[in-house]
């Protein structure tokens, strides 16, 4: 087996040491990238695990899109209504800074690749654990980034659901990532402290190295400025005033136009089939409880005691609005009329849209009790728009947009 291994890295091709002779790669160089992304991948995997909590999948079948979890949903907790801006802040977070970390993941593949076509392929029971670290992590990693881009860009070319294939790809990349920060965190922090000791070998370096052409602090200072230029040109997403300068992403389905109600839309009545008798002047909101079932016009609705509260729309994509004024009746008031007066239950939102996902979506009852949540009627002084949700929609503090439901048709509480 060692000739054989022999006659292989001595063929012309990447088995052989001196194929690759970048004076680039080395210890320190591919330590200083993998703690980068240590501390990067981990805010990215944490926030991405919060923006699956806030869709609350234990609560009701209609939240959960990946029923099949079984013990990868052990974390999840009641998602909390504050602070208000809570949802918009991680997954903010969690699409900018895995956009920005590219450079990095892509210069610390480079800065490895030839331990991938190292032979023998493994020399021990350790050596085959490191290896199965990495294709757990590196295929991992590239699934999640591939499909959380394609996410925010709106191309939804993967089979299946892009919210059960990247919850069961971040689970396979953490069990890498893991693994592989228990394997080489120790030997990482040694290299950036001491350097490499004598006598021993930078296995990364190449050993015919050719003459350098870019100096390793010009090689950082290229991946940190593709760094800079993805965030300039992704964050202002999250920001009314520098949207227009998030060119590498989506702004929302269409120019929401300017006014009071001008700001992002991501699904229209119009994409959901939603017809002129579905929120005509026949529209009634449907409520039901211990009390009954009730009707309500959306006169009646305005004749109710409205409340205000000042809230932002944050998309699982990334984008988020900043706050904005709605004005509507409160959840608590409904479940009230509907037999809950004292610490109402969670509630049942059903709309009147026909087509597309979320047509459905269950709310705790924290989020019910909390004063800020709303059957939101106006927003910013002005009835809503045909695509913010009129006749009525869902508003609620630190929620995921999709659970912000339009077109409201019916609410029932205690039904979970």
């Amino acid at each position: 087996m060692g000739d054989l291994m022999q006659r292989l890295s001595a063929l012309p091709g990447p088995t052989r040491p001196d194929f690759w002779r970048s004076p680039l790669r080395g210890a320190r160089f591919t330590a200083v990238l993998g703690l980068v992304l240590l501390v990067g991948l981990t805010l990215v995997a944490v926030t991405g695990l919060l923006s699956y909590a806030a869709y609350n999948p234990d609560l009701a079948a209609v939240n959960d899109k990946t029923p099949d979890k079984g013990l990868l949903g052990f974390y999840l907790f009641s998602w909390p209504t504050g602070p208000h801006w809570l949802y918009r802040l991680t997954q903010g977070v969690h699409v900018t800074l895995g956009t920005v970390l590219v450079p990095v993941l892509l210069a610390k593949l480079w800065s490895v690749i030839p331990r991938l076509f190292a032979l023998p392929p493994v020399r021990s029971a350790g050596h085959a654990l490191e290896r199965l670290s990495i294709v757990l992590l590196v295929g991992g990693a590239l699934f999640q980034f591939v499909t959380g881009l394609l996410n925010i860009q709106l191309e939804y070319v993967f089979p299946g659901s892009f919210y059960r294939l990247h919850f069961y790809g971040a689970w396979v990349f953490l069990a890498g990532f893991l693994s592989h920060t228990a394997l080489k965190l120790p030997q990482a922090v040694r290299v950036l402290r001491d350097g490499i000791p004598a006598g021993e070998k930078d296995t990364l370096a190449a050993p015919a190295p050719a003459p350098p052409t870019l100096s390793r602090r010009g090689a950082f200072a290229m991946v940190g400025a593709g760094s800079l230029v993805l965030f300039a040109t992704t964050a202002g997403r999250s920001s009314d005033v520098l949207r227009p300068t998030a060119l590498l992403t989506p702004h929302g389905v269409e120019d929401p136009g300017s006014g009071p109600d001008g700001f992002q839309i991501n699904k229209t009545a119009a994409s959901v089939h939603i017809r002129p008798v579905d929120v005509g002047p026949g529209w009634r909101l449907t409520v039901r409880g211990p009390a009954g079932t009730f009707r309500f016009s959306r006169d009646e609705l305005l004749a109710m005691d409205q409340h205000s509260a000042a809230l932002p729309i944050a998309c699982v994509e990334g984008w988020s609005t900043s706050d904005q004024w709605w004005r509507g009746v409160p959840l608590r008031d409904l479940a009230a009329i509907a037999g809950f007066p004292d610490r109402p239950p969670g509630v049942l939102v059903e709309s009147v849209q026909r087509t597309g996902s979320f047509r459905e979506a269950a709310l705790r009852d924290n989020q019910v009790r909390d004063g800020r949540s709303l059957l939101a009627l106006e927003v910013n002084g002005v009835p809503l728009s045909a695509d913010h949700g009129y006749p009525a929609r869902i508003i609620v503090p630190a929620a995921p947009g999709v659970m912000n439901t339009k077109w409201v048709g019916a609410l029932t509480f205690g039904a979970l």
